[in-house]
């Protein structure tokens, strides 16, 4: 291993760069430890799925659970981040954003990377065999989705798909880990993470459709050209009508609703401020689905409460 740059060029300025062990920093980079908006992202399905499970069921949300999802989505999105990075090494030298990460830079080996990625995804087991074995099966499940999902730019316009495939897979483990079972409406929220997905995604896939048409890298960004902007609208949109669905499944009360209508507001100002040719804005807009997805949580948590 040679030394690589000291920061990665579209997370440069953060805790990683100025506190970390110089030892430790390519391996936080490869887990994108320096850059937590994708933590949160994977995170968000298994909060809402969790407490909208304690509202259908009349119960408290279970704190310990949503501190093991907690974990597991800092561990298993480490672990996904690293395996992306290891099946795109040759791709990433050959874009200006990407260039710097650990393997193109040559900060780590491919192999040391994939080492990594196994030791981060068996953090996860750890994580997930704390749970009840029907979750822990539907976890399980979840990891040909993972495995895929980095091959699909090479294969389709349509990764933004896969990608909202796994990262919503916590809307059915939630329920899963409450109910030991799946039912309709956690089938309903994981079609409306997908769809959340697939919008806050070609938001950040915008900011690299110039050299993704270059290299021949696909994306929604790419396919949805100067239309990206409405079609943004309509997965937003879809995603907002398939929770409220949900809530009428799973009987939720008005905190839930006024908690829908706060995110669908906060959806709507990312579309009224997506500018397609403003890469600094579009990342600024896709780190916001944070703020988003925390707003739904907190009104399914006091929909569970009062």
């Amino acid at each position: 291993m040679r030394s690589g740059p000291d920061s990665v060029a579209d997370s440069a300025g953060n805790w990683v760069d100025r506190s970390a062990p110089r030892a430790w920093r390519p391996y936080l980079r490869l887990a994108r430890a320096d850059r937590p908006i994708g933590s949160w992202l994977l995170l968000m399905p298994c909060l809402w799925s969790t407490a909208l499970a304690a509202v259908a069921g009349g119960t408290a949300p279970d704190w310990r659970l949503l501190l093991l999802f907690s974990i597991g989505a800092v561990a298993m999105r480490g672990a996904g981040c690293t395996w992306n990075d290891f099946v795109d090494r040759d791709i990433d030298g050959l874009v200006e954003r990407t260039r710097s990460r650990p393997i193109p830079s040559g900060a780590v080996t491919a192999m040391q990377a994939l080492a990594f990625a196994i030791v981060l995804a068996l953090v996860g087991l750890v994580v997930l065999v704390q749970m009840p074995p029907f979750a822990i099966l539907t976890g399980i499940a979840s990891l040909g989705l993972v495995a895929i999902y980095p091959f699909m730019k090479r294969v389709t316009w349509w990764p933004q798909i896969f990608l909202g495939l796994a990262f919503s897979w916590g809307a059915l483990m939630g329920w899963a880990a409450v109910f030991s079972r799946i039912e309709l409406p956690a089938v309903t929220l994981y079609l409306a993470a997908i769809l959340w997905t697939i919008g806050y995604d070609t938001i950040y896939a915008l900011q690299d459709k110039d050299d993704d048409a270059l290299i021949g890298v696909h994306s929604t960004a790419r396919l949805f050209g100067e239309q990206a902007r409405r079609y943004v609208a309509l997965f937003y949109a879809g995603a907002v009508a398939v929770l409220a669905l949900t809530f009428v499944l799973a009987g939720a009360g008005a905190p839930s609703y006024l908690g829908l209508a706060a995110f669908a507001g906060h959806l709507a100002w990312q579309v009224s401020r997506l500018a397609i040719d403003d890469p600094a804005g579009c990342l600024t807009l896709f780190r916001s689905n944070r703020d988003a997805g925390l707003l739904l949580f907190a009104a399914l948590i006091a929909d569970a409460y009062f």
